[in-house]
């Protein structure tokens, strides 16, 4: 038997960045959003003497080791539960191997998701508090941006990215994703931001009053929208109901949040001067008014992924068209609400 699982991308509706702390590490205030786009990871287990992990893909640039944070994911939520099985897990690559979407932080969910499948590890009502707080921790010590994923739909992001609280969903709207072929190093990407805090004077101290009141103003504009599923939209599957045409509804919830004429992403500031290519990609997907304006459109984390986000599927396919025709990669999606993404993400069971 395996339990094949929907691993599903994320973006960043926006990201306020803290001047490096003493720790190392920097401080922010973050929005995600899954997106529909998946990976498929499959994961066969069963109680052994002794935990064997073995993991492949399809895709030759994913680590098949250690290293892998689906395989990290696995063995540490295997010494938790003080439990020993022989694993295999296998992970369908479908979106692109390249930064900014979450992917791998999603594949070590999707596969901690199909884990507990298969050792039916839910099945002991007595555990249930406690795992729920545990594989949090968990995934807090395997990747930043793992934990949202434990979360789904749009997300406050807060700390290191870790501490994760749902905000009020929106309905669906398409997303285009561009996928240049230029790469971003992350690790450039913070110490480029920390030369600009420096040159700024902006401190972790001072970052921290900053990140808070970012952080009550996304908490305050998501709480004036109507959530997906309201008469206003869908249905709980995310779905636009047929009493209004999808031009008329998509969108409507973001646009009531009002963040989409405020929300920034700061690795922009870093990225796009050592990456120009990058802002003019940026520019292709918002458009203009006669070509499919976005609602929103940004660098996804450090990049180099950007998308826009757009209110009819006419304005996102004019949206890949443009890129098209500039050469860059693109795919074209939606927003995943949280109802919808726990609904869809376990695929039939596989014999």
């Amino acid at each position: 038997m395996s339990t094949a699982v929907r691993s599903h991308a994320k973006i960043n509706l926006g990201l306020a960045i803290g001047a490096p702390r003493p720790d190392g590490f920097h401080a922010l205030s973050t929005v995600y959003q899954t997106l529909e786009a998946y990976d498929v990871v499959t994961v066969e287990a069963r109680p052994a003497a002794a935990t064997a992990l073995t993991l492949s893909s399809n895709d030759d640039r994913v680590p098949t080791d250690g290293r892998n944070t689906a395989w990290k994911m696995v063995e540490q939520a295997l010494a938790a539960l003080e439990a020993t099985a022989e694993v295999h897990i296998h992970i369908e690559k479908k979106l692109p191997v390249q930064g900014g979407l979450g992917a791998g932080s999603a594949n070590a969910v999707a596969a901690l998701v199909g884990l507990e499948a298969e050792l039916q590890i839910w099945s002991d009502g007595k555990k249930t508090r406690w795992w729920q707080a545990k594989r949090l921790e968990i995934a807090a010590r395997v990747g930043s941006d793992v934990p949202l994923f434990l979360l789904g739909g749009a997300v406050l992001g807060l700390d290191r990215g870790q501490e994760v609280y749902p905000l009020p969903d929106f309905d669906p709207v398409w997303c285009v994703v561009a996928t240049p072929a230029v790469g971003v190093s992350t690790p450039t990407a913070f110490h480029d931001w920390d030369a600009l805090c420096a040159r700024e004077g902006l401190t972790a101290e001072a970052s921290t009053g900053k990140l808070a009141e970012l952080s009550r103003a996304y908490a305050s504009a998501f709480s004036g929208v109507l959530p997906a599923g309201d008469e206003q939209g869908s249905g709980l599957t995310g779905v636009p109901s047929s009493r209004r045409d999808l031009a008329e509804t998509a969108g409507f919830g973001l646009v009531r949040t009002g963040i989409t004429s405020w929300i920034e992403n700061d690795f922009e500031r870093v990225v796009f001067p050592q990456h120009p290519s990058l802002a003019e990609i940026k520019q292709i997907l918002a458009g203009t008014g006669s070509t499919g304006e976005a609602l929103h459109a940004s660098l996804s984390g450090s990049g180099s992924a950007l998308f826009g986000l757009y209110a009819t599927r006419e304005a996102a396919q004019a949206a890949c068209r443009r890129l098209h025709a500039a050469g860059v990669a693109s795919l074209l999606t939606r927003t995943l609400p949280r109802t919808a993404y726990w609904q869809q993400m376990l695929e039939p069971r596989m014999q």
